[in-house]
């Protein structure tokens, strides 16, 4: 079963305790991406052309590329 990707860039595909790709401060030129839970959604506008930042359970911070839908 292959799991479908959403883009990270409206907040409607994002929701408390989702799991979703995130690119941190320090990673974006390499575009490293970090999996992870969302704990807090940062960004109060429905869409950023960057993604939405949001906190992970485990406190790291960074903009949604990818919501992973299961």
């Amino acid at each position: 079963m292959e799991n479908k990707k959403l883009q990270g860039n409206q907040r409607k595909n994002i929701q408390i305790g989702c799991e979703v790709e995130i690119v941190q401060k320090h990673h974006q030129r390499s575009g490293e991406l970090t999996e992870g839970i969302v704990k807090r959604i940062l960004t109060n506008s429905s869409t950023h052309p960057h993604g939405i930042k949001v906190q992970l359970e485990t406190g790291e911070v960074g903009r949604v590329k990818w919501v992973i839908e299961k």
